[in-house]
Parts: structure tokens; sequence; C-alpha cells
């Protein structure tokens, strides 16, 4: 044989060795029911839509249909609590704030009005006691009516009433998740977007997620504004399942995450949450959809009304996130993903260790 083809029998050999191992990084688990289950309901998807899971450090499965892709940006609503709520606990691995500081030590109007008694952990929780109007899905983007995050959390201070003693019920809302991103402002005295950046985006590579507002005169909302792709929302959700770190650089402390996905309010003090989350219980900026008898999270999730799932199952060892262009159907979406998330847990065995 002459060196030529020696060559090229090598390069051949060399290539065909990729390919098997690529295959078999693919096709470990078989994504055939899985791929019926979403076509099943891609009009309820709206049509448009991104699924991907990431399991032992590559992404295994991805699914798209219409022209929507892993790449495509659009707001995230409730899964921006999700983010806030890592930055909240960045600045505790830093010792700037601690989960159960009084809010009035950073902002005394709250004293003012007699909201002394509520902590940041309260705030992370949605059990502030802040009266407040439930999320609806027509008025979940509405634009805000204040200068800045500052004069919207002076009003919760000031304008709203006590519905409930704070720690005794929960109301699923905005209030505490904005007043926390208010109070990581005080005590960097810097603005939210750019303390979101420095903290969490940068780190995670996360280049087009933004909590900046369309308009530039408006203040963000942390609890509800964050605009992000499915491709980047899932680099968030690989660092929060490796226990706070990503590609070998640790941005939360095991610590902050197990705090996290500890569960904080039992179902007997819901005073309201949506229908999607029924039976869910919550942590800190995350739903816990199933915990262990140590009440931590073993399935966690932060769904947006809008109709944006990411979750992490740590009895199976993978991060799943969808994303929709459009919800079509806004009432059954809870049946919907529990549809989908079975479908998963009957691929994915769980991990031998869990």
């Amino acid at each position: 044989m002459s060196l030529f083809f020696a060559l090229i029998c090598r390069k051949c050999s060399a290539t065909a060795v990729f390919l098997l191992f690529f295959q078999s990084a693919f096709s470990q688990y078989d994504f055939t029911e899985l791929n019926k289950r979403i076509d099943s309901h891609a009009k309820d998807l709206g049509g448009n839509m991104v699924a991907l899971i990431y399991k032992d450090n590559k992404v295994i499965y991805e699914k798209k249909i219409g022209d929507f892709d892993k790449k495509s940006v659009i707001p995230v609503a409730g899964c921006s609590k999700w983010l806030t709520a890592a930055l909240v606990m960045e600045l505790v691995d830093e010792g700037k704030i601690s989960l159960d500081d009084k809010i009035s030590k950073y902002i005394p109007l709250f004293a003012t009005y007699g909201k002394s008694y509520i902590t940041i952990r309260h705030c992370l929780s949605h059990q502030t006691g802040i009266k407040q109007e439930q999320p609806m899905f027509l008025n979940i983007l509405d634009k805000k009516k204040f200068a800045s995050l500052e004069e919207e959390v002076n009003s919760y201070a000031s304008k709203k009433d006590i519905d409930f003693n704070a720690g005794t019920g929960f109301y699923y809302g905005e209030a505490g998740l904005n007043i926390a991103g208010r109070i990581c402002e005080i005590v960097t005295r810097k603005n939210f977007n750019q303390l979101m950046l420095e903290k969490i985006f940068r780190p995670l590579g996360m280049r087009v997620t933004t909590f900046q507002n369309d308009n530039y005169s408006l203040p963000p909302n942390p609890s509800g504004g964050a605009k992000s792709c499915a491709d980047e929302y899932l680099n968030f959700l690989t660092m929060i399942l490796n226990n706070g770190v990503y590609k070998g650089k640790r941005v939360l402390s095991e610590a902050a995450i197990k705090e996290m996905q500890t569960s904080q309010n039992d179902l007997s003090m819901v005073k309201y949450a949506p229908k999607t989350t029924e039976g869910f219980t919550y942590g800190l900026g995350e739903w816990i959809m199933e915990k262990n008898a140590d009440n931590a999270g073993t399935v966690i999730c932060s769904p947006s009304l809008l109709g944006t799932w990411p979750m992490i199952d740590k009895n199976r060892g993978y991060a799943m996130v969808i994303f929709v262009k459009a919800l079509n159907s806004s009432e059954n979406k809870g049946k919907l993903y529990a549809d989908i998330i079975t479908s998963v847990q009957n691929i994915i065995p769980q991990d031998k260790n869990n």
C-alpha cells in the first residue's frame, strides 16, 4: 500500500472512531417517545418551541418546532426569579448581606410603615405578607409605572397594606424579589442590570440575557423582566445542577445552592399560587416539585406564565429547558409540561447514588 493510501486509511479510521463516539454520546437514550409526545403538543406549545436536555456535561437532546430555536431571545417572565435569587445568594456568599437580615436594615422606610419584621429570606420565598394583586397572563409584561426600582420598592413600604404576618403565609408575586433586587443595588452601589451582568451573566457566558427594558427610561423588574434564550438559560441550569460550578469555575457556593433548594413553606401556608404549580412548595426563587425527607428539593423549576419551563432533576442528573415563542393554551400548561416531564423521566433512569 502506498504512503498516500496509508495516510487516507488512517484519516478515515480516525473519522470513523470520532463518528462512533459522537453517535454513542447521543444514542445512549431513546427519545423517540419524547419526540412523539412533544409533537402531539405542538399546537398547545404555539407551534414554535425548542427543548434542550443537559446531562453528563453535554446536551443529550435538542428538539425544535417551527422557526424558533435555541438562540431565539424572548421574555422569560417568572423564570427571572431564579436568576435574581442567584444574584442575592452571590452577595450572601460575599458576606455583604444575610438571608435573615431585616429589609429595614437597608431600607428604613419599611420600619417607618410598620414592616420592620420582613427579612430577605421572606422576600425570596414570597412570604413578605405585603398585599399584592395576582399576576395575570395578559398583563404580565405591562410596562412599569415607576421611574426606578427604588421608587417601586419604596411604594411597597409606604403604600401597600399587610395581608398577613411575614413568614406565616405564601403569596406568589413580584414584591419580594423586587425588594431583594433593590437591596442588592443598595449594598453594592450598582444598578441591578450591571450587577446581573457582572455576577451571573458574564461568568456563565450569557451574552444576550438581560434585565434591560426595551424602554431604557423604565426600571428593571427583578421578579419578571429578564429576556433570554434556551441556549443561555441552560448555562444557568448547568451551574445549578453542578452545585454552583460552571466550566470549572465556581459561581455560587454549595451552601448557597443547598439553601436555594430547601423548601421554605408547606402547602397549608399558600394564599395564592399559579395553577401550574399546584402541589409544589417553594425554596428561594424556585419551585420545588419533589423533595426528600430532609426537605431538600430533588426536582426543581421556575416556570413562567408565558410558557417557558426550566427545571432540574437531581435524582436523574439532568437539566431541561423548554422555551416557547407564544403559548397557545395557558389553562392546561401544567398538565402539558407534566406529560413531557414524565416522558423524560421514563427515558432517563434515576441515578443509583440518589
